[in-house]
């Protein structure tokens, strides 16, 4: 997800989530995310250009029915056929907005594994975030959604579900376990672009909840996987790189939603 801001189908734009104990999550966030001498998130965990990449909503009587998992936002060519297409494949729908002659606006489902996720059409070149990225395509220190995976027992299943409801195309990751091959899978968006990854519940991968993880980068990654343990998180799973210092982690907040991070 070399470019995080944009208008294509199969982009992944933000995520929200709602959550109880809001103000302790929203202190939770604060902490973990904003650490480094040049921090990427602000305390009101907009990114350090100011743009609301992540939500943190307050949970209440019309999100109750939520899932308590982070929800990527998906860009799809027609909210109405890919909602169509998610039931008839044996996923939820658990909000539909609708504008005042019925046209669809977004829509909040479930895959089958009770992964959450949201659509939204795809969004006009001139509304999206005017970052220093997105105008000279070099590469800047932004907070941003820089990946997002979903692990789960039977990736095949699960890559042909987000295929035919998304609009991603798939192309085939040679894996290994225990001397057995297998495939997992990287999901391109319309331009052929990595967009997610749908991976099998194998190996290094096995306890890793069927939800989809966002992978946000830190300005400090030991410094933040410190304040999750201090502020009352867990972290999950934690990968050091070659220089010795943490390449990624896996960490579940103070209600129990999982999210990655990594270096910045």
């Amino acid at each position: 997800m070399a470019q995080p801001f944009v208008p294509r189908v199969g982009g992944i734009l933000s995520a929200d989530i709602a959550v109880p104990e809001h103000d302790r999550e929203v202190r939770f966030y604060a902490r973990v995310l904003t650490t480094g001498d040049d921090p990427l998130w602000r305390d009101d965990l907009m990114n350090n250009a100011g743009l609301p990449i992540i939500g943190l909503g307050e949970r209440t009587e019309e999100t109750a029915n939520l899932p308590l998992q982070w929800m990527p936002h998906i860009q799809v060519a027609d909210v109405t056929a890919s909602v169509t297409r998610a039931l008839e494949l044996g996923g939820r729908e658990l909000m539909h907005s609708r504008d005042a002659e019925g046209n669809s606006q977004w829509a909040v489902l479930l895959d089958p594994n009770g992964a959450a996720f949201g659509i939204i059409p795809v969004v006009t070149p001139d509304a999206m975030p005017p970052t220093e990225e997105t105008v000279s395509g070099n590469a800047v220190r932004v907070g941003r959604i820089a990946w997002v995976n979903l692990t789960v027992s039977d990736a095949a299943i699960t890559r042909d579900f987000y295929q035919q409801v998304i609009g991603w195309s798939v192309h085939e990751v040679e894996m290994e376990h225990a001397g057995d091959r297998y495939f997992d899978f990287g999901m391109a968006d319309s331009e052929g672009e990595p967009a997610a990854g749908v991976c099998h519940a194998r190996g290094t991968n096995g306890d890793l909840p069927p939800v989809w993880l966002i992978y946000l980068p830190v300005g400090d990654l030991d410094e933040s996987l410190r304040r999750v343990e201090e502020e009352g998180g867990e972290v999950l799973r934690a990968a050091r790189g070659s220089d010795a210092g943490f390449a990624y982690a896996v960490v579940r907040d103070l209600v129990g939603a999982c999210f990655a991070l990594i270096p910045g």
